[in-house]
């Protein structure tokens, strides 16, 4: 039997879409009691459902914030 997914959002730290009835959110969450982890994904309304997306680390943020950010600015 699979063992139940638990998790806590320590902090929300924004949204990145909404349309209506779905959010894109990133938050900081602890997956089965583990350390807080940078969260990208889609919640419902009452933030009781979730869709699938990514979890990072601190480093692997700051990575994505680098990489975006020299994509943004033409240095691709």
């Amino acid at each position: 039997m699979a063992e139940k997914i638990t998790y806590d959002v320590v902090r929300n730290i924004g949204v990145i879409a909404d349309n209506g009835a779905w959010e894109t959110q990133v938050n900081m969450i602890s997956w089965n009691h583990g350390a807080p982890k940078f969260d990208i994904r889609k919640w419902n309304v009452e933030n009781d459902r979730m869709s699938k997306g990514i979890s990072l680390t601190e480093s692997e943020a700051r990575e994505l914030v680098r990489v975006l950010t020299k994509y943004f600015e033409g240095e691709d």
